[in-house]
């Protein structure tokens, strides 16, 4: 667990009133989207009406850092190694873990998956959420195989000088990684609450109308929209959505490799390599567009995966001289 751990935030935001006491009103006025519309507005949540000063109205908005975060990390992990016959050796390593925190960006480009700054400093808590490097389940499983052919092996182990040269002195290793998706915060591209603070995004409403997955999974659509309601423009509220709810595309790759080994002399050996990085040529997607509503609806990059978190398939050969 975590103590005073640095967090971002606007401390020269306008102070908000705390609903259901005057100024906010009882139900959300007629200008905010069907469901929300004349619906009670909920204990608790901060409106800031229109023209409210900052708090110091001689500065503009700011970007300070203070010692009020709090963290908590819990894992499980588990690693097993078993060594065969005939040179195989395997490994394998599982962790499940989860991070929770309540702001780990320091800087709007620390993190390309949540906001840099919390939302409301009146209310750090409600950022209280998965952790930006947040990673459930993690697992790699790696393997080595010197071939037992050739000389002193299993196989044509009384084979000649030259069947042994092709044949013997051969190793494959293998790792697998599988990961699942780190967790991503949906934004506006616009600050309704009010604030005075239009370079920190926030977050849309819950729409307690929408039924079903949010997360659809397809690189041209990973969340549904209709899972979320924006707030009008110049409305004063906060989204009540809370941050890091969602979870991007995860991991898998396996890279592969073969070498021979080709003594030469007692002390003087040739090694042949031939490396394959994301050996299948596996596609992993990298986190969606995080911004869902613009001021003028919906975003048509909403939930759009444009590039992906690993390269194509790379082939590389070496040859080594050991002595």
């Amino acid at each position: 667990h975590g103590y005073h751990e640095m967090v971002s935030l606007d401390d020269n935001e306008a102070t908000a009133a705390v609903c259901p006491l005057a100024p906010c009103p009882a139900v959300y006025p007629a200008s905010f989207p069907v469901p929300l519309a004349g619906t009670k507005i909920p204990a608790g949540a901060y409106y800031i009406p229109a023209g409210t000063p900052r708090a110091n109205p001689a500065l503009g908005a700011a970007w300070a850092w203070f010692s009020v975060g709090d963290s908590s990390y819990n894992s499980l992990e588990l690693d097993a190694m078993h060594r065969m016959s005939h040179g195989l050796m395997l490994r394998g390593v599982y962790t499940w873990s989860k991070a929770l925190d309540d702001g780990d960006s320091l800087n709007g480009t620390a993190s390309g998956n949540a906001p840099g700054l919390v939302e409301n400093p009146a209310d750090i808590r409600a950022d209280w959420g998965p952790a930006t490097y947040d990673v459930r389940s993690a697992a790699v499983i790696d393997g080595v195989y010197q071939l037992p052919f050739g000389r002193y092996r299993k196989f044509e182990a009384n084979s000649g000088r030259a069947v042994n040269a092709a044949i013997g002195g051969w190793t494959v290793n293998s790792i697998v990684s599988l990961q699942s998706g780190f967790p991503f915060t949906p934004q506006l591209s616009y600050n309704p609450s009010n604030n005075g603070d239009t370079k920190n995004p926030v977050r849309p409403f819950v729409n307690p109308a929408f039924h079903g997955r949010a997360i659809v999974g397809t690189p041209k659509e990973w969340f549904n929209p209709a899972a979320f309601l924006a707030p009008p423009p110049n409305s004063g509220f906060y989204g009540n959505l809370s941050r890091d709810s969602l979870t991007g595309p995860g991991l898998a790759t396996w890279d592969f490799s073969m070498l021979k080994d080709v003594p030469i002399r007692e002390r003087l050996h040739l090694q042949l390599r031939g490396e394959f990085f994301n050996f299948l040529n596996h596609t992993n997607f990298n986190t969606p567009n995080l911004v869902v509503f613009t001021p003028s609806g919906v975003s048509p990059t909403a939930g759009v995966i444009t590039n992906t978190a690993t390269t194509a398939r790379q082939v590389q050969l070496a040859a080594k001289l050991l002595f």
